[in-house]
């Protein structure tokens, strides 16, 4: 019997007393999540695998990228990813390999040839094989909590470059942070797309909330302006604080003929001038009258 076979007659002809050691091992972790996961659920994949496990091993190879172990891969895949989404750490995750080594290597023990060279090579052949099971789900969890964290970033991304709608006619886009490449990138896209579903004709950036403003970030704020006005709407600049104008001077950044403004008010005035509008005061508010006070008891008796 080759190395492979001795394996797979281990799992053939113990399969329900393994499965049930390596659930009691996971459960039993000392960094098992159950606040993240429930034994059912580790019950239910733990079974699936184990018999997917236990196909490919028959197949007499123990090339992971085979075929025979495609469904095998697909079903670490998918745990892999899944446990990255919701908040397992790369120890947890891979103990689901890991663990079943040590179930495995309990089994061993009586299915071992007597030849000890043989039974040597038995355990190290086994020990390979989970070992690089284990390690492709690590690399599975890795390339899944990337994606994870890139796709937060750009929903970040767009949820603080919003655009509002000020009046008809007047955008506003209230900066907040850094603006780098990728960022302006969103922030453009954003704008532009609402200019082109509103028709607006003034668009008001606001960098209030944008923390330092250097060669770099100018520039970015140009190529929106720049590409704002390709669609047909002249930009206003606004939180031009007394410090980001010094610095604005001290880099030399020529912003050209665009118009800035120290606050949003001041920026929304000027445009709302442009479309030929204005806010006036309708009259003083009225004031409440006061209420009459309450007689006393005493009162009523000097009545």
């Amino acid at each position: 019997m080759n190395e492979q076979s001795v394996l797979h007659d281990l799992v053939s002809r113990n399969e329900a007393e393994i499965l049930q050691r390596w659930i009691e091992r996971q459960l039993g972790a000392s960094n098992f999540r159950s606040d993240r996961t429930s034994k059912a659920e580790v019950s239910d994949q733990s079974r699936r695998f184990l018999s997917l496990f236990r196909q490919s091993v028959s197949s007499g190879t123990a090339d992971l990228h085979s075929p025979a172990w495609a469904n095998t891969r697909q079903m670490l895949e998918e745990l892999s990813v899944s446990r990255a989404q919701h908040g397992f750490g790369p120890s947890e995750t891979a103990l689901f390999v890991f663990s079943l080594k040590e179930t495995l290597f309990e089994g061993l023990q009586d299915q071992l040839p007597k030849d000890p060279k043989a039974a040597r090579q038995v355990i190290l052949d086994t020990n390979q094989l989970l070992d690089r099971l284990g390690l492709f789900t690590t690399e599975v969890y890795q390339r899944g909590r990337e994606q994870l964290i890139i796709r937060q970033q750009q929903e970040l991304m767009e949820l603080s470059t919003p655009v509002v709608t000020l009046w008809e006619g007047v955008l506003a886009l209230p900066v907040i942070g850094t603006l780098d490449s990728a960022r302006t990138q969103v922030v453009m896209e954003n704008l532009l797309q609402r200019i082109v579903e509103t028709g607006a004709a003034i668009a008001i950036i606001d960098i209030t909330g944008v923390p330092t403003v250097d060669t770099l970030t100018a520039q970015h704020l140009l190529k929106t302006v720049a590409a704002a006005r390709l669609m047909g709407a002249d930009c206003i600049i606004s939180g031009i604080r007394p410090q980001i104008a010094q610095t604005i001077v001290h880099l030399g950044v020529d912003l050209g003929t665009v118009m800035t403004k120290a606050t949003l008010a001041d920026a929304f005035t000027i445009a709302l001038r442009r479309l030929g509008l204005g806010v006036t005061k309708v009259g003083a508010p009225k004031k409440r009258p006061e209420p009459e006070p309450q007689s006393t008891t005493r009162d009523r008796i000097e009545d």
